[in-house]
């Protein structure tokens, strides 16, 4: 693992004093989430859900997820014949639902939406091509009201594919 995250025990000191509710209502951290365990919290389905397991779970305040790329993924086909290489935006996507697991985690935000409210600071290390493990971590840096912000970073091994500044908004779902 990377130094990026605080390690304990400092993460459970940050997890209780920005997320005190989460925190007494949570037991930290949960490990092993499945696919199946996934979809009971984001809303996300086939072709577009980019996480196959949460390997731990700081609800409201941490996730650690992992996809392992197919070859027969469907956008390997046409990006691009002959060189199949993960495109950036579905990395960042994949950061985002990671995230959107650990927000979504929280029983007061059980069955809302996490959307996109900003990206910043992007940047791409690596190709991420089929046969990779795509290990994305996700760490809740502020929330205010139903908007947050967290720093995502994607790694192959122990080489970083992929860095940004998410910003989202947690909203009721409609219909």
């Amino acid at each position: 693992m990377c130094g990026f995250f605080l390690r304990p025990p400092w993460n459970r000191l940050v997890f209780v004093k920005y997320f005190p509710a989460a925190a007494a209502a949570t037991p930290f951290p949960v490990t092993g989430l499945t696919r199946q365990q996934i979809k009971e919290i984001i809303p996300h389905r086939d072709p577009f859900l980019f996480l196959d397991e949460v390997v731990e779970l700081a609800p409201g305040a941490r996730t650690i997820a992992v996809k392992h790329l197919r070859r027969d993924e469907p956008f390997f086909e046409g990006h691009f014949p002959g060189r199949p290489i993960m495109p950036g935006v579905l990395i960042v996507e994949a950061l985002a639902q990671a995230g959107a697991v650990a927000a979504l985690s929280l029983p007061e935000n059980k069955g809302k939406l996490v959307l996109f409210a900003g990206i910043d600071g992007v940047r791409f290390k690596r190709l991420v091509v089929p046969g990779d493990t795509l290990r994305l971590e996700v760490e809740m840096t502020r929330m205010r009201g139903p908007v947050g912000r967290a720093e995502a970073r994607a790694f192959v091994g122990n080489e970083l594919a992929c860095r940004a500044a998410l910003t989202f908004a947690i909203a009721e779902r409609e219909g």
